[in-house]
């Protein structure tokens, strides 16, 4: 069996596979940091400068130090069409602190910045589940009391000789401007130039819990009364923290803004104790893509076309993606009318169409998100609903992989070379065994992108498909019986060696991880909305249907002479290799790596991989040209194809 020299691509490719949610993670640090010190110095400026001159010297040369080294960081990015950009607001907050500009210049200039960074380079917002405070007033208590206090004042008995001092959590001015996630941000990876350390080493549940608990310090249990009564009295009130991400991004100051300084104090006492609130107000993460999606459309009109096709994107990855697990399962329909229509407003930015007709995509799009968040609220979860979305999320995502799998077992089985099973059957059970890795770690440890996971779908159909097109090609070149029987007598021996056995392994390894993965992720978001039974019976109803059909296909193919086994094994490894080549096309298209240039008059079949794009359509053409000439090519007489 002369397979294709594509060892090293599939061990490229599962280091891929394991390493994408872990790259996100480092891609981004320099993000975080950067983030976390632009949050300090929309902060602590004022402690440095007042009316034009410095009241502290060292401050105001810490500010100078973090301005500078917000720029390295940026620099340090992976290159995106935001980072030049970035790399301005950068510079620009530099003067800003050199001239010592106002406290609110500087302030607003590292806002902007950070909400920019975040928008170009998305990092985790909200913990995955409600953190448990009471374990986080434990762990408060043991890991930073000794120098912030025990009661946040910033008066431990470690505190003494500290420059600059511990922060006093207590100091509600300080509090006001300083989000959740702020404090999530120097929790995870502590503060150069100051005694606080990083406590990565911690869960990222309990890191959060600890954000909460600090939060709340400059709070009293009379400010959470009140906020309290008015979280369940005033439904405006409760549109402003929409969910727990909401909760964790806004600052009690931009709160202010919008229901005033007495509200949005008792609003933020009462959430920060209490953050379990905001689920039973939850829509998803759709609150986040509309404000995306409204950022995305003022920022085209202002005339900054690249940044708003980010926005655009971070809209769908980061804010429609979480949700598209679940709403597939509840209206699958729906689903790819908003993909359909992500798709058109990115298009048309790109093609730097009026202003008005983004709008009316915008507008389109909107409507549609209406749509989506009363499908997705929890009186329309059902346990009827999760079964169904169980059942054929697995019977559709394992439905690909099985036939390539019952293909090479039964190929194994017609070649009589039983002691080659075993690497086949190794791997796709050891990508069962990545694909409950992978589970673990999307629930307990890493949060994966949209990106991260259109990325991996993307790549491994991608390279699924090149591989598919050889084999095909090989299979088809044997589907003749004397051509067999030479092949039989002459390579076998040596085509199966321990080599193409390990081949054989991560061939089977990667078609089926490919499927695991998108399979976990749905099940992950699925699972977050209860009816857990259902969805396990689901599950185990979709592993049954696929048995089934894995004994059908393997016993009708025992009947199936050698010639035509080859032949119609060819035939269905060059469909599943243009299916793929769409696929992986259109992932990579709504992770951002490709462009969309739409196709009129071309309809969208998830399927069979088609999507109305010019690139998808010209990767599945060219893998079907490719794919009938190589056929012409191997079916002709070994004589003349001399």
């Amino acid at each position: 069996m002369r397979l294709p020299a594509s060892l090293a691509t599939f061990v490229l490719f599962v280091v891929f596979c394991f390493s994408a949610p872990a790259s996100v993670r480092a891609d981004t640090g320099p993000a975080q940091t950067a983030w976390r010190l632009l949050d300090y110095i929309s902060v602590d400026y004022g402690g440095a400068v007042a009316d034009g001159r410095v009241v502290s010297a060292p401050e105001y040369a810490e500010m100078m130090e973090f301005g500078e080294r917000i720029r390295t960081y940026l620099v340090a990015l992976p290159s995106t069409r935001a980072q030049p950009a970035l790399i301005e607001q950068a510079e620009a907050l530099q003067a800003a602190i050199g001239r010592k500009a106002p406290e609110s210049e500087v302030a607003g200039l590292a806002k902007a910045l950070a909400s920019d960074l975040l928008a170009a380079y998305p990092m985790p917002l909200a913990p995955s589940k409600v953190p448990d405070l009471a374990h986080g007033a434990a762990l408060y208590q043991q890991q930073c009391a000794a120098c912030h206090g025990a009661t946040g004042a910033g008066d431990g008995q470690d505190a003494k000789g500290l420059t600059p001092p511990p922060t006093a959590f207590t100091n509600e001015s300080r509090a006001r401007q300083r989000s959740v996630f702020g404090l999530y941000q120097v929790i995870d990876q502590g503060l150069d130039g100051t005694a606080m350390p990083s406590f990565a080493h911690l869960p990222s549940d309990e890191r959060w819990a600890l954000a909460f608990v600090v939060g709340r310090f400059a709070y009293s249990d009379a400010d959470a009364r009140g906020g309290e009564q008015l979280w369940h009295s005033d439904p405006a009130v409760r549109q402003q923290i929409p969910d727990l991400q909401a909760l964790t991004q806004r600052t009690p100051a931009a709160l202010a803004q919008a229901i005033g300084d007495e509200k949005a104090r008792a609003l933020a006492a009462f959430l920060r104790q209490h953050p379990a609130a905001t689920m039973s107000a939850a829509s998803g993460t759709m609150s986040l893509a509309r404000a995306r999606l409204t950022e995305s459309v003022s920022t085209y009109v202002a005339g900054n076309r690249p940044k708003a096709i980010d926005l655009a994107l971070s809209a769908y990855l980061d804010g429609f993606e979480p949700v598209e697990p679940i709403l597939k399962a509840r209206d699958d329909a729906l689903r790819v009318r908003i993909e359909a229509a992500m798709g058109d407003l990115r298009a048309a930015m790109s093609k730097n169409e009026p202003a008005e007709t983004v709008r009316e995509r915008a507008e389109r799009l909107s409507a549609l998100f209406d749509t989506a968040e009363r499908a997705l609220s929890p009186q329309e979860a059902s346990i009827g609903s999760s079964f169904a979305g169980a059942f054929t999320i697995l019977l559709r995502e394992g439905l690909e992989a099985l036939l390539i799998v019952v293909a090479m077992i039964a190929f194994l089985r017609k070649a009589e070379r039983a002691d080659v099973l075993p690497y086949v059957h190794g791997g796709w059970i050891a990508a069962l065994a990545a694909g409950g890795m992978t589970w673990a770690a999307a629930t307990y440890l890493i949060s994966i992108s949209g990106a991260s996971r259109e990325l991996t779908e993307g790549f491994g159909s991608l390279i699924a498909a090149v591989v598919l097109v050889s084999v095909g090609l090989w299979m088809h070149g044997k589907a003749q019986a004397d051509a067999w029987q030479r092949y039989v007598h002459e390579k076998l021996s040596h085509a199966l060696s321990r080599k193409s056995a390990w081949f054989l392994f991560l061939l089977a390894f990667v078609v089926v991880y490919r499927e695991v993965f998108e399979t976990v992720l749905f099940y992950a978001a699925m699972w977050s909305q209860g009816s857990g039974f259902a969805i396990l019976a689901g599950a185990a109803a979709g592993a049954a249907t696929l048995a089934v059909i894995a004994r059908a296909l393997l016993s009708y193919s025992r009947r199936l002479p050698i010639a035509r086994f080859f032949s119609l094994s060819s035939i269905l490894i060059a469909i599943l290799a243009v299916i793929l080549a769409g696929k992986g096309i259109a992932a990579l298209q709504e992770a951002g790596l490709l462009d969309i240039l739409p196709l009129q008059g071309i309809p969208r079949v998830e399927m069979l991989g088609i999507y109305p794009t010019w690139q998808g359509a010209l990767a599945q053409t060219f893998t079907l040209i490719f794919m009938l000439a190589g056929f012409w090519y191997t079916g002709r007489p070994a004589a003349v194809r001399s």
